[in-house]
């Protein structure tokens, strides 16, 4: 059953990257671009992965304590211009969604 508390939420990105740009943009989201936007977002973490399922999936999830925190990064200025580094980096090459969902449950081990 869902708690009636108002939990973290996630803002998560999902991108397709082509083989032969992984290891370039493995690097660069580690180095670069996960840390900028963790704190260009104010997330309270942040982290990323990629799908055993399919290699070239890359997932990034930020977490906020809030739904309001996550529901404020597309309209955000932070995140206009962290897309524009990526399009000025990756082009069209590697495609995006991005979704916002709210925790209803966690249940720690």
């Amino acid at each position: 059953m869902a708690s009636d508390k108002p939990g973290c939420a996630l803002f998560i990105v999902r991108a397709n990257v082509p083989e032969a740009d992984r290891a370039a943009f493995d690097d660069w989201y580690e180095r670069e671009h996960l840390p900028d936007a963790m704190a260009t977002f104010g997330a309270q973490a942040a982290w990323r992965a990629w799908s055993v399922d399919d290699p070239g999936v890359h997932v990034a999830v930020y977490e906020f304590s809030t739904r309001a925190g996550a529901e404020a990064v597309p309209a955000s200025p932070g995140l206009t211009r962290l897309i524009a580094d990526f399009e000025a980096r990756w082009a069209d090459r590697v495609p995006r969604t991005r979704e916002i969902v709210q925790v209803v449950q966690r249940i720690a081990g």
